[in-house]
């Protein structure tokens, strides 16, 4: 029996490098087979057309014209296909690749023909929004605020060559962006967490390589009555019970973690969620996961193992 074969396209990238990193032991113990094109194919349309016409599953991982390029390209109906960029992740018919969002959620990326990797920032509002929104705990049409500070490899090759290139030294230890409040992944967010109100995201990058902190406070006065932080607290730790990729802390007093190491995960596929409060009626809940792992490269191998098992 014939190993399945897997197609990396755009394998050059921060997202398909990891990819290959953590498939690597896979390649070598047989369990899957590795399609790669020369460095001279990469960007011949046709030898890519044919290249993901034979394999069973493509992992894209190309910006999001191309990514539309490469399926409009697939004539093969056996082809699956996992998305790593953003060009689907809105798209009827495609399956959302976050498989605790839901408990059949698992099971629809396992026998998904087409499937899309959540974004990084995503994961960890969406983890932490939709189980509070389908249980009534937070309403639907809260306006919603979302900040999160990720490591400088989320901007792709070229921030990765800001910081860490010849003109290292004149990088900005830290920065805000998308002040526009129009950032990509913002629909993302608000159709997958359930929101019937777009959300205010305040995307940041600070000076190290790879790591998500992502916060979001809520003001208990907005919330329906009786709702505090234990109550939030238990719908999330019900919500991921068992799950072996999220983990929610104890519910604790700020003072007990005075803080959170965005890089704490970094390496992993993991994503810990937090709940913190005041005695003044203000909670916030936090997400700390890698922007490279749970966020990127390790989902997709997490949506591949399911697709395999299927």
């Amino acid at each position: 029996m014939s190993t399945p074969l897997v197609f990396i396209d755009g394998d050059q990238g921060t997202t398909g490098l990891q990819i290959h990193e953590r498939l690597r032991g896979r390649v070598e113990r047989q369990d899957l087979t590795l399609l790669t094109l020369p460095a001279g194919a990469r960007k011949d349309a046709q030898r890519r057309a044919e290249a993901i016409n034979a394999c069973d599953i493509a992992i894209l991982c190309l910006p999001d014209v191309a990514a539309r390029e490469a399926v409009a390209a697939i004539v093969n109906p056996r082809v699956r296909v996992i998305d790593a960029s953003s060009a689907h992740r809105t798209t009827p018919g495609w399956v959302y690749g976050f498989p605790e969002m839901s408990d059949e959620q698992a099971q629809r990326v396992a026998g998904a023909s087409r499937v899309t990797n959540p974004g990084c920032y995503p994961t960890g509002a969406i983890g932490l929004l939709r189980p509070l929104v389908q249980a009534g705990l937070v309403p639907a049409d809260y306006p919603i605020s979302i900040h999160a500070v990720s490591g400088y490899s989320g901007g792709g090759r070229a921030a990765v060559e800001t910081y860490e290139g010849p003109e290292a030294a004149n990088a900005l230890p830290f920065q805000v962006y998308g002040l526009g409040l129009a950032h990509k992944h913002t629909p993302e967010i608000q159709l997958h967490a359930g929101l019937t109100q777009r959300p205010m995201f305040v995307p940041a990058y600070g000076a190290y390589r790879q790591g998500i902190v992502l916060t979001v406070p809520l003001e208990l006065r907005l919330l329906n009555a009786g709702v505090d932080a234990t109550a939030l607290h238990a719908c999330l730790a019900d919500h991921y019970a068992g799950a072996p990729h999220v983990d929610v802390m104890p519910l604790q007093a700020p003072s007990a973690l005075p803080h959170l190491d965005p890089q704490a995960l970094n390496g992993t596929n993991d994503m810990r969620l937090g709940v913190f409060a005041n005695d003044h009626g203000q909670v916030l809940l936090t997400a700390v996961f890698d922007n490279l792992g749970k966020g990127a490269s390790g989902a997709a191998v997490q949506n591949l193992d399911l697709m395999l098992a299927q």
